[in-house]
């Protein structure tokens, strides 16, 4: 567990709205906006997760940890299934699927239902460095988050969720 300081009082209005103050300067706009602290955690869990995983292939980057688990978790799946999950480009996955194979974690074959398309596959490689990545989760869900209440912790990842599928139906 990493060390770390009491959290800071945070200054609030009177309505108990917590003000966003750093350095001495406010935030503008920002201070009300969802998309701020959705790239600013972002940045932060995702610079944690990586000094965690730094000696990993998949660290770095997006869509490289969603990819390994998806094909673990579903031998056989296609590319373009896991660009949905993804929600980018078939090139763009195809890239993560590149680095995964010529990384060993994953091999390509030809699809038995249809020739022309491609079936995903763990190696054992693969499959070991899922199972670290899994832990390595696991160690900063606990560490990384443990200023949030575990009375807290359900009704935020439910609402997480709710945001998350919200999100999914407007980009379909």
């Amino acid at each position: 567990m990493t060390n770390r300081a009491a959290a800071p009082k945070i200054p609030e209005d009177d309505t108990g709205d917590p003000h966003i103050e750093i350095g001495g300067m406010r935030i503008d706009i920002l201070e009300g906006a969802f998309s701020y602290y959705i790239r600013s955690l972002d940045a932060v869990v995702s610079r944690d997760l990586d000094r965690r995983m730094a000696d990993l292939e998949v660290a770095k980057g997006k869509g490289k940890i969603t990819t390994l688990f998806l094909v673990d978790d579903y031998p056989g799946v296609r590319p373009s299934q896991i660009a949905d999950v993804l929600m980018r480009d078939r090139p763009a996955t195809g890239r993560i699927i590149d680095r995964l194979v010529s990384a060993g974690d994953i091999r390509r074959e030809t699809s038995t239902e249809d020739q022309r398309a491609q079936a995903l596959y763990i190696t054992d490689k693969g499959h070991a460095l899922a199972e670290k990545v899994r832990g390595i989760i696991r160690a900063q869900e606990a560490e990384f988050f443990d200023f949030i209440a575990p009375e807290d912790r359900d009704q935020f990842m439910q609402m997480l969720k709710r945001v998350y599928l919200n999100m999914r139906a407007k980009w379909d």
